[in-house]
């Protein structure tokens, strides 16, 4: 679902270019045990202004209970403005799984090994596109 800004009425906030600011969304939530919501970037945004969610995806656990804020981030080259109602991100519920984590002496053996970044999508030696 979208997230919009909840500014004051005939307000506008503006993020100067590399500023980041906490843009207040008016809603507050009560999630399930077991559940999450994860606040993620809308891409119009990103694509055509350069701003983005700064810790995407936020996390939003089972038992906050206060208002939600958007961290946003302005990488574009132009101030960007924000006025009540514009959509600013996206809310999904996701079911969150607990996993239980075991010491080991080591791991399994697998076709990709320790390599890290970059490591995946070659090939014969060649990036993919």
């Amino acid at each position: 679902m979208d997230l919009l800004a909840a500014v004051a009425p005939d307000t506008t906030l503006t993020i100067a270019p590399r500023e980041r600011i906490l843009v207040p969304t008016g809603l507050a939530i009560s999630l399930p045990e077991g559940f999450e919501a994860q606040i993620r970037p809308r891409s119009g945004l990103a694509l055509t202004h350069g701003v983005t969610v700064l810790n995407a995806p936020g996390t939003i656990d089972c038992d906050y209970r206060g208002e939600i804020g958007v961290i946003l981030v302005n990488h574009g080259s132009a101030p960007f403005e924000i006025s009540r109602g514009d959509r600013i991100a996206q809310l999904v519920i996701a079911p969150v799984v607990a996993a239980e984590l075991v010491e080991v002496e080591s791991l399994e053996v697998s076709a990709r090994g320790s390599r890290g970044f970059g490591s995946t999508g070659k090939i014969s030696g060649s990036h993919s596109r």
